[in-house]
């Protein structure tokens, strides 16, 4: 979707014919700024290409007469608008039916300024329909529930039509019943060399992991949801300057991830904090998870399968004379109680 940047600019990905009647429509980051009457496209997010990286195209508004829906020019590229500028005719394909009423109402509405206004204006006055996205049998099922004016929350857009945020393709076959959540290309930053790379990231249940592409079967890394402490919009974003950050909090490091849109970021943040409520429950974090007490039976239980002898009447009745039955202890102290030589407690640390 169309968002406004920090410049008070209009941003967005489309698909754009470079080549004119060649059919060939190639991915590219646009940005409509009124102030200096063009709109210029980029092979990414200028903020992820090195420093001075030339745009791949740029067009004036002045010559822009008219854009329009094409897709009755154009049957086999779906939601592709025209842009109508003198000799030249622009095709380009947007994301899906909503991002593509968006582009042309911002796009005409660029070119009749008389008066100064800002972008943020010109989307909000839009009228927007909102898309509710349900992942059935690992396919995404894309379906409208109801129009709404603005401050929309975009959490429950539509997901793009495009390869890039769909499910890899042997999730959408062979592991039809693998509980995933959410998918999508994301821009995050390298732990050392802090330099930002596209990575396919996937939620589950139990897990965040991120591919090289979406067609990798092995991951660059997976995130324990058990480990994560927080997750929230990036308050260094100012410090970065750059749209649509949130920040990832684990115990061993805080990964920053950059997504397309402000709604892709809210829907990515929401994704995550509910996949770990539904872990974890409500209000706890994971430092409370892994330090939470286990009650006196279920570590005798434990106890019995991996060795016999530990739970043996004489050791039970060291833990009676305690005093610590009806008490709930961590490992360390049950540790102390249940074990007096150092062979069971290897036993214990062995076995994880």
């Amino acid at each position: 979707m169309p968002y406004v940047d920090r410049q008070n600019r209009i941003c967005g990905f489309l698909d754009i014919e470079e080549n004119e009647n060649s059919g060939k429509f190639l991915r590219r980051y646009f940005i409509l700024d009124t102030l200096e009457g063009s709109l210029v496209w980029y092979m990414d997010n200028p903020q992820n290409l090195p420093e001075g990286a030339p745009i791949v195209g740029s067009l004036k508004l002045t010559y822009i007469s008219k854009v329009s829906d094409a897709t009755k020019l154009r049957p086999k590229a779906e939601f592709c608008f025209v842009i109508n500028a003198g000799m030249r005719k622009f095709y380009l394909q947007a994301n899906d039916k909503q991002d593509l009423v968006e582009w042309i109402a911002v796009l005409n509405n660029a070119t009749k300024i008389t008066v100064s206004f800002t972008c943020a204006e010109v989307l909000g006055a839009m009228k927007q329909v909102s898309y509710k996205t349900e992942i059935i049998g690992g396919v995404p099922i894309i379906t409208p529930t109801q129009e709404k004016g603005e401050g929309q929350n975009g959490a429950e857009r539509a997901a793009p039509r495009k390869p890039h945020g769909q499910m890899p393709y042997y999730l959408s076959r062979a592991n039809q019943d693998q509980s995933v959540v959410k998918a999508g290309f994301c821009v995050k930053q390298g732990a050392v060399m802090k330099n930002w790379k596209r990575r396919y990231f996937m939620l589950d249940d139990n897990t965040i992991s991120y591919f090289k592409s979406d067609l990798d079967r092995e991951p660059l890394r997976v995130i324990p949801l058990k480990e994560v402490n927080k997750v929230q919009e990036c308050k260094q974003s100012d410090l970065m300057m750059r749209d649509n950050l949130f920040e990832l909090v684990t115990t061993s490091r805080t990964f920053y991830i950059q997504t397309d849109s402000p709604e892709e970021m809210h829907s990515w943040i929401k994704a995550i904090s509910g996949a770990i409520v539904a872990q974890r429950g409500p209000g706890r974090s994971a430092a409370s998870v892994r330090s939470a007490p286990t009650p006196f039976m279920e570590w005798v239980s434990m106890a019995e399968q991996l060795h016999p002898s530990l739970t043996s009447p004489s050791a039970m009745q060291s833990v009676k004379c305690s005093d610590v039955k009806r008490r709930h202890w961590t490992l360390e102290q049950w540790r102390r109680v249940l074990w007096s030589d150092q062979s069971h407690v290897s036993i214990w640390q062995s076995s994880g």
